[in-house]
């Protein structure tokens, strides 16, 4: 898998997005399904592994998990090829639970738009909010990975199908998680940048909000593999 095929495959889905019948659902199900089978025709089937930068904390390495989440692995390396990550913050962190980012109002507030993605010309108005599906098991779908530590998650609101760019690493086993959120990788190396920013970011209040001055900066996030 590469970032060539991706950005291929991004532009042929572009192509086909400008048939307003292609429009009716936002969807990018189609990018991680025609990735999978590429891989399958030349025999390198293998998870994608991402690496995630942080300003004076360090490198996480991921491997994520197309088979249990495809929507959502195509989503986060998408947002992640057009630099939508790149600057943005965890704007939350929760020790002995989580830490969450990927939001660009750095509030827990903010979503991308399909111009984030290369699916529209920013500032038209074909340029919408957009959100992916939910692939947890209380929404129909058969993701068993656990909320372990480690494990990288979709953040959302309370309805199933609102997330769009904002995840959570766990920092440590959290079964009450289970089944409600899309799970989709986990952590290979680096937990211990995890553990540090627990450790070491001040925080204002039990919920874990962390001021903008003092939230971590993801400098990068990568597909290297």
């Amino acid at each position: 898998m590469t970032t060539r095929l991706l950005t291929l495959i991004i532009k042929e889905f572009k192509a086909i997005w400008k048939d307003p019948r292609s429009r009716m659902i936002v969807t990018i199900m189609p990018i991680i399904q025609l990735i999978v089978f590429a891989n399958a025709v030349t025999m390198e089937v293998k998870n994608p592994i991402v690496t995630m930068e942080v300003k004076d904390f360090g490198t996480i390495k991921l491997e994520l998990y197309p088979e249990m989440a495809p929507d959502t692995v195509a989503n986060f390396i998408a947002l992640a090829n057009h630099g939508f990550y790149d600057g943005l913050k965890f704007h939350r962190v929760v020790k002995g639970f989580m830490i969450q980012g990927g939001d660009s109002n750095g509030d827990g507030t903010g979503s991308p738009e399909l111009s984030d993605i290369g699916l529209a010309e920013a500032g038209t108005d074909s340029d919408k909010k957009y959100c992916i599906t939910g692939e947890f098991l209380a929404n129909g779908y058969e993701n068993k990975i656990k909320n372990t530590d480690g494990v990288i998650s979709m953040a959302r609101s309370m309805a199933y199908n609102s997330a769009s760019s904002q995840f959570f690493i766990m920092h440590k086993d959290y079964t009450g998680l289970d089944g409600a959120y899309a799970a989709f990788g986990k952590v290979t190396s680096g937990i211990e940048i995890v553990d540090k920013i627990c450790e070491d970011v001040k925080i204002e209040d039990d919920n874990g909000t962390v001021l903008k001055e003092n939230q971590p900066v993801i400098e990068k996030i990568e597909m290297i593999d």
